[in-house]
Order: structure tokens, then sequence, then C-alpha cells
């Protein structure tokens, strides 16, 4: 039995430190044409497709904020060091009263972190025009994170006015800095054609650069591309390269779609065990793709013995995230009384309703 390949075109985000977002669905064949978030190809006659609608895209999502940590400063000056320790700590109001000192000497790791802390309301309140205010003092002085973080703010309009020509200024700035947050984010604007002209081959080039350093969105969303075909030409075993370094930094779409790469034997030899082990691993982190995946392995006994109690505990987990199976609801009407009790006991103990 061969598990649904589904092409998960993720939703693409990263918080910087101002904490605005980005997201946006490559294509899935051509340029022009946004692709479904979960967009399912046909399954084997013992599966049922599925697919989920794709968020639509947006240069300027609501806000969500999150903290972003900053690169550990040079060991060489230990005041900074005494900056950094305390915002790793979480004491911020010593970290805000340190990084206050370091900045009026001139330091822009100091102005950087003094932005993260007024954009995130660490230790002092919240005040995103004194935040834009030290990230551009940082920027000016060739501090890159700065340069990606006022661009975040300038693109969602906070601490100021929407400013994108001067937000995409500013991640290119950074991009061309080494900051990998910066081109990943500038890859979507040249995807989504809305800020900037649309450009799959630059929006490859640009993946592959915050891919090539680490960055985990980058590498899944570089991988969809190399699977369909966008930008850059078709590679399955490149993808699945991809995806696997996107797995083992525990990146939840690509621990999915790696799983069924293996499961299927699609750009990588087969391994049924090892699929449903991070079928398993992706379920347990919320993935109702995972878990409706997960179900029906364990209730066919495809690639790990039979569990039909354990599958369908997992069928309506899923469900109720909107993943839900008529064909799934079928043989769990027909489960004995029993095991079917089991089943919904554990879904309900797994949700926190029981």
């Amino acid at each position: 039995m061969k598990l649904p390949c589904i092409t998960l075109l993720a939703t693409l985000l990263l918080t910087a430190p101002a904490v605005a977002q980005l997201q946006i669905a490559p294509p899935a064949t051509t340029p022009s044409a946004p692709a479904e978030k979960h967009k399912a190809k046909p399954p084997a006659p013992a599966m049922k497709k599925e697919a989920a609608p794709a968020p639509k895209p947006s240069a300027s999502p609501s806000p969500k904020p999150a903290a972003t940590v900053i690169p550990a400063p040079p060991p060489d000056d230990p005041n900074v060091d005494l900056v950094y320790g305390a915002y790793q700590r979480g004491q911020y109001k010593t970290a805000f009263e340190l990084a206050t000192a370091r900045a009026q000497a001139g330091d822009p790791k100091a102005m950087t972190m003094l932005g993260e802390l007024y954009s995130n309301a660490m230790g002092i309140r919240r005040d995103y025009a004194k935040a834009a205010e030290w990230y551009k003092r940082a920027a000016d002085a060739g501090d890159r994170e700065a340069m990606f973080a006022l661009a975040m703010l300038r693109i969602s309009g906070r601490g100021g006015t929407v400013d994108k020509n001067e937000a995409v200024r500013l991640m290119a700035s950074a991009a061309k800095l080494g900051e990998p947050k910066a081109a990943y984010n500038l890859a979507l604007l040249y995807l989504d054609g809305q800020t900037l002209p649309q450009d799959v081959r630059r929006s490859a080039e640009l993946l592959r650069q915050a891919a090539d350093a680490g960055l985990p969105e980058a590498q899944y969303a570089l991988a969809t591309f190399y699977k369909e075909g966008t930008g850059v030409p078709k590679d399955p075993e490149r993808a699945v390269r991809l995806l696997q370094a996107a797995s083992l930094a525990d990146n939840v779409d690509a621990e999915v779609e790696y799983a069924i790469a293996m499961f299927n034997g699609t750009g990588t030899p087969k391994n049924q065990p090892a699929a449903v082990a991070l079928l398993r691993k992706a379920s347990r982190q919320g993935s109702a793709i995972a878990q409706n995946r997960l179900a029906w392995v364990l209730i066919n006994g495809a690639g790990t013995p039979v569990d039909k109690v354990e599958g369908f505990k997992w069928h309506l987990v899923a469900k109720t995230a909107g993943k839900g199976d008529p064909e799934l609801d079928k043989q769990l009407s027909d489960l004995p009384a029993e095991e079917r009790a089991k089943a919904e006991a554990a879904a309900k103990k797994w949700l926190g309703t029981k």
C-alpha cells in the first residue's frame, strides 16, 4: 500500500525580532498560480485523499509577538556577554539596563537588543516606535539582524507607516550580509509577486542561500521547489535530502513529507518502519495530516503491526482538527463496541477532554 504523496506547500513564515510575519505558499505548477497548502495527489485504493486550502498569501499578516534569539556577542567583550547572558536567562530588566549603557556607548548589538526588548515587551512596556529607532541605529551601523528586524516593522507598519520599499531594501542588505531569515523572507516576496515582481528563479536562489545556512523553513520550502520543479529542475532526491535536513530540525511539515517519501520510496530507499516512527513523532507534535496517515497505517498494518484502537484514536484526533475521513468513520462504526470505546477514550485522553 502506498501513502498518498502530499504536496505540503508550507505556510512559509518566520517571525523576526520585530514580530511581523510573512505567509506565502509557492505555486504548485506554474509561477502565476498560487498553490493550495497540503494539496493531495490521488491515493492508493486503500487510502483516502485529503486536501486543505492554503492561507491566502499576505505580506502584512496579523501580528504575533515572538522572541528571537540574538547570536551571542564576541567572547572578548565581557560587558556585552553580560547583556546577552541576562537576556538568555530571562532577566530582561537587567538586560535592558546593561544594553542601554552599551548602546549609548555605540555598540550596534546592544542597540539591536534594545529593539528586541521594546518590540516584544521584555522587561519594559512594548513600544514599536522606540524599537524601530534602536533597530535603525543598529542597522545604520551595519548590524544585519537589526536590518531584518526593521524591515519586518516596515512591512507591518509598526513603529511608523508601512514602507515596503524600505523593507525590501533592508532585507536585501541583510541577506547580502548573510542573514538567512532575510534571504528567506525576501524569497517569499519574490514568490508572492505583490511587493516585488514575481521571480521564482530568484526566489529559489534566496531559499538556497537560507537553506545552506541551516534555516529549516527554507530547507522545507526549497524541497517543495525541487519536488515540483518550481524555479529549479525537478530533483526528487535533492528534495528528500532537504526534507531530511528540515525534519532533523523538527520542522513538522518536513517530517510528514519525509515520512511519506520514505514510506513510498520516492527519492529515497523505502523504509516503512522509519516512516511510521516519523509519522508518530509528527502526530505527537500536532500535525493533523500525520495523524490521519498514522491512523491509516495502524488500521491497515502497513509497515507496522495492526493496532486498530491506536489507529482509530489518531483518526478521531485528526478529525477534531478538520482531517476527517468518511471511510475511516465507516470502519470505526464497524469496530466491535469494546474496541471502539477504547479508541474513543484514548482520543479524549489525548485531547484532554476525558
